[in-house]
């Protein structure tokens, strides 16, 4: 027996102490991970794989209210859209962590500056950095800090991130060949001049080899206001509206870091009269270095002239979406203009939309350079939809409903009367694409889809659906953007932001799917599978406590009768969700999929917690769902043979036998397969 218990701990618990990646990507749920750098197809043009790291703190824990910035977390926001954007930054989205508000501590800070960017970055790679907030000077030391969310004002030197370091770790630590550095830290109010000066003299002079671009110059403040898109700082407002485009003036597509500055510059002072001058560093940086790419090879809008223009969208309803040159720039409501400066002068096009109603425009207005001048929507005629419209879409609607491929198939042939009747009705255009992707017509479902947000760019529901059904085919990247845009407009949608935490565990964004599931909780606390991806994020941090109670909450929220599954719409009530697997017509699938998935999940956690009777219960349990699943074999294998190792019982032995073995028949090639056939041959050795 002692020549049982030698054999087993050398070779089955190679495996528990340095546990293989390829669980993290079976099991684990981890699809893809694209070659990088990108190289944007008939462009010619190679983007660097890249790295950011976004900082927004507005409400201070230790600050006064009147040093509260109002749109900082809102800058930050901004730049994590432009920057994951394929028509703005091209970054991985898995490659930009964001720290706002509360999460922006000291202790965030410090890892991720000083630990994963050095740990990530390669010799050929691109990194930024952004920072909206305040930064301070420490009066004893006449030193310059960055000011996370829990400084302390009376203890800058402990409690601030000095600039220095800063320099230091970005300049020398981090191994990239493009470096970028935005701030915005010197706001009104805030600092006073002389410490604004050191503040902006300390950000430029912290290295020479990175392209580094302060919000103001030495003296001067920022500013922020509603007047710049809605609610911006106005340097972010223009490196964001500059990152899109409008800083192109070669007109090749590609946004260089002096092409960004000259646009961020000119523009920041004129709308200012003089107040605030953002300074970039003249140092030692390639000036061509590629901060934004725009695929189509042109950027919006006419050849910029020496002066920019404004405009002031007025509209006559409320919640009026604006679209200039095909893109949004944000909504208008009645009594309440939106202000859009730094547009370059010449002809552009307009259009309001407005839910339930036909558009204004598009039409063209003109920019005049150095002039505002105002442009008014009007909103005013109903869509009106014919009785045949109507009619169809209520008989689609009632197939639909019924939960089957047959009415199903019954549907759509109603819903296309709908649309071929009424070209422009958008909720027809919807539930059509929603039959199609339960008939698997990915494609037709994907047009459908796209024609509903052609015709109603604001109707919120079409485009987190049209988000499910990107997610569901793999399509993360893309999915993550029209979620998040879903939620910036509309923090209240629930399905949104549940999607969005399913999106950003796959992407392996862990800390990101935790706080948006906790969003899709705190506004529907019954949704049973934000619990299940808050649950999944948690293992894979490692909070395997946490993540217990939540995999419980999911089982005990999403047990319900079996046969009601195929009544339920996953998308639409938010209660079941797609994972990768082409099961829409067969919800009862996905059910189980998806309570084996989370047993599974709390076996790994028991697991690990080394509470193995309660791990080997949850991996049985497993089982039952899906027995043909090798990784609760494997799982299950582990406990027992761990807990035989506690017990010295030999029968827990045979039964992590009998699991590694039914392991390896069903997938031989799995990176653990190899521990599981060296177990194999200790154990049987042992028991010979």
């Amino acid at each position: 027996m002692k020549r049982l218990w030698i054999l087993f701990t050398i070779a089955a618990l190679a495996w528990a102490q340095t546990p293989p990646p390829a669980q993290k990507k079976a099991r684990d749920l981890k699809y893809e991970k694209g070659p990088e750098p990108i190289t944007p197809a008939s462009t010619g043009v190679t983007i660097p794989r890249s790295y950011a790291l976004i900082i927004g703190v507005g409400d201070y824990q230790n600050l006064p209210a009147s040093a509260k910035l109002e749109f900082a977390e809102r800058d930050a926001e901004a730049i994590y859209s432009v920057l994951i954007s394929p028509e703005g930054g091209n970054f991985r989205s898995e490659n930009v962590r964001k720290l706002t508000g509360a999460r922006a501590t000291l202790a965030n800070l410090q890892k991720e500056i000083d630990g994963w960017l050095p740990g990530v970055a390669k010799a050929d790679d691109r990194v930024l950095v952004y920072f909206a907030g305040h930064g301070f000077v420490d009066p004893h030391s006449g030193k310059a800090y960055l000011a996370p969310y829990d400084l302390d004002p009376k203890n800058i030197a402990r409690t601030g991130y000095a600039m220095d370091q800063l320099g230091q770790v970005i300049g020398s630590k981090v191994q990239a060949k493009w470096k970028v550095l935005l701030t915005d830290s010197c706001h009104s109010g805030a600092i006073s001049p002389e410490q604004g000066e050191v503040v902006n003299r300390s950000l430029l002079d912290l290295n020479r080899s990175m392209f580094s671009m302060t919000a103001s110059r030495a003296r001067e403040r920022s500013f922020e206001s509603k007047d710049w898109g809605g609610g911006h700082g106005i340097f972010t407002y223009y490196v964001v509206r500059g990152m899109e485009g409008y800083a192109d003036a070669s007109k090749d597509g590609i946004v260089t870091a002096d092409e960004l500055a000259e646009y961020v510059r000119s523009n920041v002072r004129e709308a200012t009269k003089g107040q605030q001058n953002p300074t970039s560093d003249k140092g030692n940086f390639d000036a061509q270095m590629l901060l934004a790419f725009n695929p189509t090879g042109t950027s919006p809008g006419e050849a910029p002239a020496p002066k920019f223009g404004t405009w002031v969208l007025e509209a006559n309803m409320d919640n009026v979406e604006v679209f200039v040159d095909g893109k949004s720039v944000g909504t208008v409501s009645k009594g309440t203009p939106l202000r859009l400066p730094g547009l370059p002068p010449g002809a552009h096009s307009v259009k309001g939309v407005r839910m339930g109603y036909e558009p204004d425009g598009p039409r063209e207005e003109t920019v005049y350079p150095g002039q505002e001048s105002t442009v008014s929507i009007k909103i005013s005629i109903p869509r009106r939809r014919t009785k045949a419209a109507l009619d169809s879409l209520e008989k689609g609607l009632e197939y639909y409903n019924k939960g089957t491929p047959e009415n199903y198939k019954k549907a759509a042939i109603e819903l296309k009367t709908a649309v071929a009747a009424d070209p422009q009705f958008s909720q027809a255009w919807l539930y059509l694409g929603r039959v199609q992707r339960d008939l698997f017509e990915v494609e037709e479902a994907e047009k459908s889809f796209r024609k509903a947000l052609e015709i109603d760019p604001d109707y919120l529901e079409a485009r987190a659906t049209f988000g499910g059904l990107l997610l569901d085919n793999g399509s993360y990247d893309e999915s993550i953007r029209q979620l998040n845009q879903v939620v910036q407009r509309d923090k209240k949608q629930a399905t949104a932001w549940y999607l969005l935490a399913q999106a950003q565990r796959i992407k392996e964004l862990y800390p990101q799917s935790i706080e948006s599931a906790r969003q899709a909780i705190t506004l529907a606390p019954q949704n049973a599978d934000a619990y299940f991806w808050l649950a999944e994020s948690q293992r894979m941090s490692g909070q395997y406590a946490p993540s217990v109670e939540s995999y419980q909450q999911y089982l005990a929220l999403s047990d319900f009768d079996a046969k009601l599954a195929g009544k339920l719409n996953y998308y639409v009530l938010g209660y079941l969700a797609g994972i990768g697997k082409k099961k829409r017509a067969a919800q009862r699938d996905v059910w189980a999929d998806l309570r084996s998935m989370a047993y599974f999940g709390l076996c790994d956690c028991e697991r690990k917690r080394e509470n193995f009777e309660a791990a080997i219960g949850y991996c049985q349990r497993a089982l039952r769902y899906d027995p043909q699943d090798p990784y609760s074999h494997y799982v299950l294998a582990l406990s027992y043979a761990r807990s035989a190792q506690k017990k010295e019982s030999v029968e827990l032995y045979a039964a992590a036998l009998k699991h590694f073995r039914r392991m390896l028949d069903l997938n031989p090639d799995l990176t653990e397969s190899d521990y599981a056939k060296k177990n194999v041959q200790a154990i049987e050795a042992a028991l010979r």
